[in-house]
């Protein structure tokens, strides 16, 4: 038996102890340490899942027919958040106007997937794929960025790719591991080959206590050796920087849990997180209402999150997706229904904020997608792969986005 002590300091991982630190964790600790050094960037992916209205979420408050189609529903141009002249946030979002403000803060309006199905499951399942319309893709499109980008395999760590939730949502499956975090104080994790209980994690503890750790070996140490690297940074008393309080909800608990990995520098490089609840089609609300409560908790959890990394969310991307906008017009109970176009954000510490990218296609009923839905002028991909080769300095985009046919001459030049 040993006794040892870990604790934070200085924002990075140490460990001291009266007998002999494992080796495999030894070494865990110093690639982690190494891979932060190499490559300070992290990208982080939030699914907003059910369809969200874009076009209520950023306003388009200078188009006629906007009004016309949303009698009851519409957010009136004086009570917009003005960006640019044309466009404004919901008013529940206003804690996300002092980054747009700042620069920190990017919108892509009319973007969307290139498929034109109406299904939550098969959009969800294109975009999280990275390939529209192909049903055969086995993996995430973030685990083939990661696994294109450049890195020296001995720098990598059992945390370079985190989803929070009970097991590994599409967008990371595949070849590269990954780990679910369900909850950083009671670890339980899962990989892309499927979730494992807190359980196993425990009876590895159990056997690694008598044993030496040469017989761990494969995915059995990985999860191990995540584990008992995560739980030495006492999660359970994690304070939040800046006086920062995050709001009592899953997805804000979600991105506090992101802030607590990442500050841990146990060698995150990609963090995914979701919240549910966009599919409006009754009772939506305009100022107020359901889909003001869901941006409010929306837009306070991604603020809250940027204010407690501080100086560490200069080298940070944020990217915002769902899998398909909402219908121009209203429907008959005050809701919406599931549409084409939408919109992203994009919050970094070094791109180009501050501005709605994308070409705005109009909504006159000539304009319309089908006659019915803000029309796609940017695809989704786009997006991401702009984003991914400014955060993981991706270079094989056609990897990653196979199919996708994507040149930095289509870029919108957000980073």
């Amino acid at each position: 038996m040993f006794s040892r002590r870990a604790f934070v300091k200085n924002g990075a991982l140490a460990l001291v102890g009266t007998a002999t630190v494992p080796q495999f964790l030894v070494r865990s600790v110093m690639a982690e340490q190494a891979a932060a050094q190499a490559n300070g960037k992290k990208l982080v992916v939030l699914f907003q899942r059910g369809a969200a209205d874009g076009l209520n979420i950023v306003v388009p408050y200078r188009e006629k027919n906007y009004y016309a189609m949303r009698p009851n529903i519409a957010i009136q141009p004086n009570e917009v958040l003005d960006l640019d002249g044309q466009f404004g946030l919901h008013p529940a979002m206003a804690p996300l106007l002092p980054l747009y403000q700042k620069g920190h803060l990017a919108v892509v309006h009319a973007v969307g997937s290139p498929d034109t199905t109406r299904s939550h499951f098969d959009a969800q399942d294109y975009m999280e794929s990275g390939t529209p319309g192909i049903k055969s893709t086995q993996d995430g499109w973030l685990n083939r960025a990661l696994q294109a980008e450049h890195i020296d395999p001995k720098v990598a760590t059992a945390f370079r790719a985190v989803a929070l939730g009970t097991q590994v949502p599409r967008t990371l499956q595949g070849r590269l591991p990954a780990v679910a975090v369900s909850n950083v104080a009671n670890f339980s994790v899962g990989n892309s080959q499927g979730a494992q209980a807190a359980a196993v994690s425990n009876a590895f503890q159990e056997m690694y206590a008598g044993t030496h750790d040469r017989i761990l070996s494969g995915e059995g140490q990985e999860t191990f050796e995540a584990v008992r690297m995560l739980k030495a940074t006492d999660p359970a008393h994690y304070q939040p920087a800046n006086g920062v309080v995050y709001p009592n909800t899953a997805f804000a608990n979600s991105l506090k849990q992101v802030a607590q990995l990442m500050k841990a520098n146990l060698g995150v490089e990609a963090a995914f997180a979701d919240i549910n609840d966009w599919d409006t089609h009754q009772a939506q609300g305009a100022v107020q209402g359901r889909l003001a409560n869901r941006l409010r908790e929306f837009s306070e959890a991604i603020a809250c999150f940027w204010n407690d990394m501080g100086q560490d969310a200069e080298h940070i991307t944020l990217v915002t997706m769902s899998e398909f906008g909402r219908t121009a017009r209203q429907n008959g109970t005050g809701g919406t229904d599931h549409g084409h176009g939408n919109v992203m954000f994009v919050l970094g510490g070094t791109i180009r904020g501050g501005k709605v990218y994308g070409e705005w296609p109009g909504l006159e009923e000539h304009q319309l997608n089908e006659g019915r839905d803000l029309a796609i002028t940017t695809d989704f991909r786009q997006v991401l792969a702009e984003a991914t080769q400014h955060a993981l300095g991706t270079r094989d985009l056609s990897q990653v986005f196979p199919g996708a046919k994507l040149g930095q001459d289509q870029y919108l030049q957000f980073v």
